[in-house]
C-alpha cells in the first residue's frame, strides 16, 4: 500500500507544483496518448527482447509483491519456529513418526497446523530434504551449512531478477523520452510555416517526451525495481532462518535452543519476541504429553 501512496504524492507534487507556478495541463494531456505509447510501447518491447518467459512471469508477479509487501508477517515466523521445533522434537524422540512427515509433507498433519509454510515448496524442501540427509547420518554440519547456503544464494539470485529487469527498463527510459522528444521537434520543423504560437505548442508537445522519460524513469518505474528488489531479500531471510535451525540442530543442541538462536537471526521488523516463542513453545509441549 505505501509504493502506491508514495506514487500518488509524486505525481501530486510534480503537477501540483507546476499548476501551481501556472503552467497550463491542456498541452501535456493533448500529447500524453502519443508520448507514452511511443515511450510507454518501446520500454516494453525493449523488455520483452531483454527477458525471457520466465523472468517476464516472474517481474509481472513481482509487481505484485511491490504493493503487496513481504510475503512473510512476523506471524508466519513464529509459526516457522514452531514448526522447526515439533519437526526436531519429532526427530528425537520418534524418528519413524518424523519419517513419515517429511515423506508426505502435504497430508502431514503436523505440517497441516501451518499452512502457509506447508503451501510453501520452497521451504518444505529444504526441510524435508535436509531432515531426511541427517537421518541417513549425513550429519556434518559444515557440509549441510555449506549445501543450504548454495541453494539459498541460488534463491536470492533468482529473487532478484525482476528487480534488475526493472531497472534496466528504468535505465533506458530517459533515453526513449529523448527519442519522442526528436520525434516531435522533426515533427514541428516540418510546419516551420505556422505561426509562433502554434510552433510554441508543437515544441511544448515534443519536450514532453523528454519529460516523461525522465518522469517514469526516476519517479516511477526506478522506485518500484527498487521495492521489488527490497521484497524479495526480506521473504529470502525466511529460508535463511530454515537453514540457521537445521544447521543448530546438527550440532546436537536442543531443539529449544536452535529454535531461540534462529530466532535471534529474524530481521528486528519481525523478531517475535522471546516471551512469545517461549509461551508457544510451552503450549506445544503440553499439546504432545
Amino acid at each position: 500500500m505505501g509504493s502506491i501512496v508514495g506514487v500518488l504524492i509524486t505525481f501530486a507534487m510534480v503537477f501540483g507544483g507546476y499548476l501551481i507556478a501556472g503552467g497550463k495541463m491542456g498541452i501535456i494531456l493533448s500529447t500524453l496518448p502519443y508520448e507514452m505509447m511511443m515511450i510507454g510501447g518501446a520500454a516494453v518491447g525493449a523488455f520483452i527482447v531483454a527477458n525471457d518467459g520466465a523472468t517476464i512471469k516472474h517481474t509481472m508477479k513481482d509487481l505484485g509483491k511491490a504493493v503487496k509487501g513481504p510475503k512473510w508477517t512476523r506471524d508466519d515466523y513464529t509459526d516457522l519456529l514452531s514448526l522447526m521445533f515439533e519437526l526436531l522434537k519429532c526427530s528425537r524422540s520418534d524418528p519413524m513418526a518424523l519419517e513419515q512427515h517429511i515423506e508426505n509433507h502435504e497430508e502431514s498433519e503436523l505440517f497441516g497446523k501451518y499452512p502457509k509454510i506447508q503451501a510453501d515448496g520452497r521451504a518444505c524442501e529444504m526441510i524435508c530434504d535436509t531432515l531426511r540427509a541427517a537421518s541417513m547420518n549425513f550429519d556434518d554440519p559444515h557440509q549441510v551449512e555449506e549445501v543450504l547456503e548454495k541453494q539459498l544464494e541460488a534463491g536470492r539470485e533468482h529473487s532478484q531478477h525482476s528487480s534488475h529487469a526493472l531497472q534496466t527498463m528504468a535505465d533506458g527510459l530517459p533515453a526513449l523520452g529523448i527519442v519522442a522528444a526528436v520525434l516531435g521537434v522533426i515533427k514541428t520543423m516540418g510546419s516551420i510555416d505556422q505561426p509562433p504560437e502554434v510552433l510554441g505548442k508543437m515544441i511544448g508537445g515534443a519536450l514532453v517526451g523528454t519529460f516523461l522519460g525522465v518522469f517514469l524513469a526516476y519517479g516511477v518505474v526506478g522506485p518500484f525495481a527498487s521495492r521489488v528488489g527490497t521484497v524479495n531479500e526480506s521473504d529470502e531471510e525466511f529460508y535463511s532462518l530454515i537453514r540457521d535451525i537445521l544447521v543448530a540442530n546438527l550440532q546436537a543442541h536442543p531443539p529449544a535452543t536452535c529454535v531461540e538462536v534462529a530466532r535471534q537471526n529474524v530481521p528486528r521488523a519481525l523478531r517475535p519476541k522471546f516471551a512469545e516463542v517461549e509461551e508457544t513453545l510451552k503450549e506445544l509441549k503440553k499439546a504432545t504429553t
